[in-house]
């Protein structure tokens, strides 16, 4: 008579039924560059799964508003088998390639010439056929830095002795958004750049510089003798 354990039998069947599991990372939630930078954007998998070169791995790269509602473009899409076959979004051709190892767990994207379209979401996604559960997703967000350009200062008011004005100071770039100060004499900041003056007076008259800056760089712009109004601009 044959004996068959039972058990062993179900163990064999869940073993060979078991779906797969992948996780996919991006080491950083959030990458600073400058503008004009050719960069990286790193993106890593591991897989339960084996994968052959006629496993069809589908890697996709997609750029993601920050606004709600979420606006998706799908920029790049990776189709590995016998022959890879690469995809570009035609609004990126020519900025973008992508870095693929399915063996080694590596689907990066490389991004040239940055510029502040750019400062978005990216989402790295990894398919793999029997491979439906894990994370199969990972987000980073990109934030290009640009020097605050020269500020523009104006006056809003009558300069003239007992009224109140208000001194404005605008970068017309910068990222991260710029913070501002007003100098005259002595610091006055005003992170937004507005400096408001009340019963202004000859001790409020004369020479104001108005810094903006942000973490890449800083600019100056200059008002001198605001009885008349007169703007320089450095």
């Amino acid at each position: 008579m044959l004996y068959i354990d039972l058990s062993d039998l179900f163990m064999s069947i869940t073993v060979l039924s078991g779906v797969g599991a992948v996780t996919v990372t991006i080491p950083q939630s959030q990458y600073e560059y400058a503008r004009g930078d050719n960069i990286t954007l790193p993106c890593s998998f591991i897989t339960t799964a084996t994968i052959t070169s006629r496993t069809q791995v589908v890697i996709t790269w997609s750029s993601l508003t920050q606004q709600t509602p979420i606006d998706e473009v799908v920029i790049a899409t990776y189709y590995h088998g016998p022959t890879p076959v690469t995809d570009i979004d035609t609004d990126y051709e020519g900025r973008v390639s992508v870095d693929v190892d399915v063996t080694q767990g590596k689907a990066n994207m490389k991004l040239f010439s940055i510029s502040l379209a750019d400062n978005k979401n990216f989402e790295c996604r990894v398919q793999i056929p029997g491979d439906k559960k894990g994370k199969q997703t990972a987000i980073t967000n990109l934030v290009v830095l640009v020097a605050p350009s020269t500020p523009v200062c104006k006056i809003q008011g009558t300069a003239q002795y007992g009224q109140n004005i208000t001194l404005t100071c605008a970068s017309a770039e910068g990222s991260p958004t710029p913070t501002y100060s007003w100098k005259h004499y002595c610091e006055h900041n005003q992170p937004d750049g507005i400096l408001s003056l009340y019963n202004i007076s000859k001790d409020t008259s004369g020479f104001y510089i108005c810094t903006s800056q942000n973490k890449l760089n800083a600019a100056t712009s200059s008002m001198n003798d605001i009885t008349t109004g007169g703007i320089i601009e450095e």
